[in-house]
């Protein structure tokens, strides 16, 4: 493999495998001759960004010649505003899946454990295993909620990591407040506990945890956050991690310098004060929730109740026999099989319009493979 400088190559990156995405729309529609087609696959607002951040892009690529501010001030300065919380606090990311790579940079060692979820987000593993950690998978429980005493059984002298995704990537599901800070307070000392928020602006559920709460009351976590979702940034891949400023400032001795570039960094501080699009933004996932629950439940799916933008839902047939029936018909979803999960589908709430689509396609293909079972 690659020779004589592919003999060389650190064992531990042979047994990584690159992500694979959720179809794009281009590919979709040369594949099958398409000239329309719905991408409900990744999680992203279907609403698009505020006209204050592509008015600030336009603004900011007027000097695409200068290289950008490399320690994001002026997005760290709105950011601690917002949040009330002191600069030395924050550091900026190529996106939560550069945070998360930095943090196993930070503290991970051939060996060393990093404990994740399962099913949940992919990068947590990929990250330790580029620094030849070993990650400690921990299954979600009954109704794919957490059973955070299962975590804390999984620690060892080796742990240094524990990820909690909240809420969760596929699932939709949350930590309850009360549970997470007695998990917090059992945790041993010197294991980081990374709570992963990408969706927290999504939450509805009055009871669920939030990092930053605890962060100000002085528990050591790290808490991740993004403008890719709420915010409709996920092109330009802006994520922020939130921590004690100790943790961060060790955090960013392996950060890559200019990581952000200064449109990303431009349309985050613009998004940021666009409390009409975040209002908006809201009311569509709300409205479209609803939408997606009583038509899927209809069809004879089951939804997990969802506190994020995107619906788990379990079908009647092979996931991967549904997805692959839907990209004919020009919806495009997430396959389960690919979390493990070959019994459900993951699908990103859109618009009324993407939404009423996606319910019209499924009816055709559950009725087909009816019709075909029952022949």
């Amino acid at each position: 493999m690659g020779g004589a400088i592919g003999s060389r190559v650190r064992p531990t990156i042979l047994g990584i495998e690159p992500y694979v995405p959720g179809k794009p729309i281009e590919e979709v529609q040369r594949e099958f001759g398409l000239s329309e087609v719905v991408k409900l696959a990744s999680n992203e607002n279907p609403l698009g960004p505020s006209p204050k951040v592509q008015e600030a892009v336009v603004r900011a690529a007027a000097s695409l010649h200068r290289y950008p501010d490399g320690g994001a001030t002026h997005l760290r300065e709105a950011l601690a505003r917002y949040y009330q919380v002191p600069e030395s606090s924050l550091l900026v990311g190529n996106g939560s899946d550069e945070l998360i790579k930095l943090i196993a940079e930070t503290f991970v060692e051939p060996g060393d454990e990093v404990i994740v979820p399962t099913p949940s987000f992919s990068e947590y593993e990929f990250a330790a295993r580029v620094m030849a950690g070993k990650t400690v998978p921990v299954p979600l429980g009954e109704g794919f909620r957490y059973e955070l005493d299962a975590f804390l059984e999984a620690v060892t002298p080796r742990t240094k990591i524990i990820y909690l995704c909240t809420p969760n990537n596929p699932t939709g599901t949350y930590i309850p407040a009360g549970e997470l800070e007695a998990f917090l307070r059992r945790v041993p000392e010197g294991v980081l506990v990374v709570l992963d928020e990408a969706y927290h602006e999504y939450v509805e559920a009055p009871d669920c945890g939030d990092g930053l709460a605890l962060l100000k009351q002085g528990y050591k976590v790290v808490v991740l956050r993004t403008f890719s979702k709420l915010y409709a940034l996920a092109a330009l891949r802006v994520g922020y991690a939130i921590g004690d400023p100790e943790i961060i400032a060790l955090i960013n001795r392996v950060r890559e310098p200019f990581n952000v570039n200064a449109l990303a960094q431009a349309a985050a501080a613009a998004a940021l004060e666009d409390d009409e699009h975040r209002r908006r933004s809201l009311t569509s996932n709300r409205e479209g929730k609803r939408q997606l629950y009583e038509g899927l439940e209809s069809l004879g799916c089951r939804c997990v109740p969802t506190e994020a933008n995107f619906i788990l839902v379990r079908v009647p047939y092979r996931s991967t026999d549904i997805f692959q029936q839907l990209l004919r018909r020009g919806v495009i979803v997430r396959d389960g099989a690919a979390f493990g999960l070959p019994d459900y589908l993951r699908i990103t709430i859109g618009t009324a319009d993407e939404n009423e689509r996606l319910l019209k396609a499924m009816a055709e293909v559950l009725q087909e493979m009816a019709l075909q079972r029952a022949r």
